[in-house]
């Protein structure tokens, strides 16, 4: 029979699995099949423009180096480092998160259409771009090496692991690739899937095993949460300002205006990753334990890591 701890941590991954998916579907039905927000996401990526030239080089360096090729890569370097360590469990779910997101980004961006709602006269028939593959890329590498990075380097390998999300998902709306929507949607997929591959590992614990974390990270913790919830709060208040303009020519929409919403955007995907990321790390150091414990009197409430 399992524990009621053991219970609590499935019925939390499940909770986050369940909540990522429906803000996925949140994003995706405001942003691709309304009208206002089709409006909100051309608005602010029009405002892309606003230094754009200073910027396309850095944004250039890192969307190429996602490709297929590296992807691969990663993924076999991630599933080695989980083998090496003894967790061939964690190697599969880990593989699983990355091939899972990446294929459901596809699958939805190529299956589901988007609406003409007359927002982009000129592009009336744009193929849907939501999700990111870009950014899908970017952050489930990013997850998943959280996952199996020992429980010492996982508050370092979070904050690094959001940078780059971030940046990648910012970096597709610099260079007009992407909406903002298409990225946030990117990195609530990959969400989705690390909560589903954590509910995994913690159904496999052992039944009668104590919640022992391996691993503190509160400063990593502390500082993802906090910068990912003031950033959503920028990105809310840039939503606010930039409302009351949908209705106007986009032609005549002020600089100040345009940057605003530019900025407000890219402040929501950094704030999405920085927040998906503190929630792996922190139900991370619960769900990923030694396959030396074992439910026996010696091991019992025991998780090295």
């Amino acid at each position: 029979m399992r524990s009621r701890g053991a219970t609590l941590l499935a019925a939390w991954c499940l909770l986050l699995a369940v909540g990522q998916t429906l803000a996925f579907a949140l994003v995706w039905w405001a942003f691709v099949r309304t009208w206002r927000g089709q409006m909100l996401d051309t608005i602010a990526l029009t405002g892309n423009s606003i230094g754009q030239d200073e910027a396309y080089g850095p944004a250039s360096t890192v969307l190429g180096v996602v490709s297929v090729a590296s992807l691969a890569l990663a993924t076999g370097v991630i599933g080695f480092i989980a083998l090496l360590r003894g967790r061939v469990l964690l190697a599969v779910v880990a593989m699983a998160v990355i091939a899972g997101s990446n294929l459901t980004t596809q699958l939805f961006k190529y299956r589901v259409g988007r609406p003409d709602l007359g927002v982009d006269p000129i592009d009336a028939y744009a193929a849907n771009s939501l999700p990111s593959g870009h950014t899908t890329v970017a952050v489930s590498v990013a997850v998943a090496l959280v996952l199996v990075l020992p429980a010492a380097l996982r508050g370092i390998g979070a904050l690094a692991g959001a940078a780059y999300a971030a940046a990648a998902g910012v970096a597709t709306l610099l260079a007009g690739w992407h909406r903002p929507s298409d990225a946030v949607a990117a990195i609530l997929v990959v969400g989705a899937w690390a909560a589903a591959g954590m509910l995994v590992l913690a159904l496999a614990r052992p039944a009668d095993a104590e919640l022992r974390p391996s691993g503190r990270h509160p400063a990593a913790s502390t500082l993802l949460v906090t910068a990912g919830l003031a950033l959503l709060v920028v990105a809310g208040l840039a939503l606010v300002s930039t409302e009351p303009v949908t209705a106007t020519a986009l032609e005549v929409v002020s600089r100040r205006r345009l940057f605003v919403a530019y900025a407000g955007s890219a402040a929501g995907i950094a704030g999405t990753a920085a927040l998906v990321l503190a929630t792996v790390l922190a139900t991370a150091r619960y769900v990923v334990v030694s396959p030396a414990a074992a439910p026996d009197r010696a091991t019992v409430g025991t998780v090295r890591d």
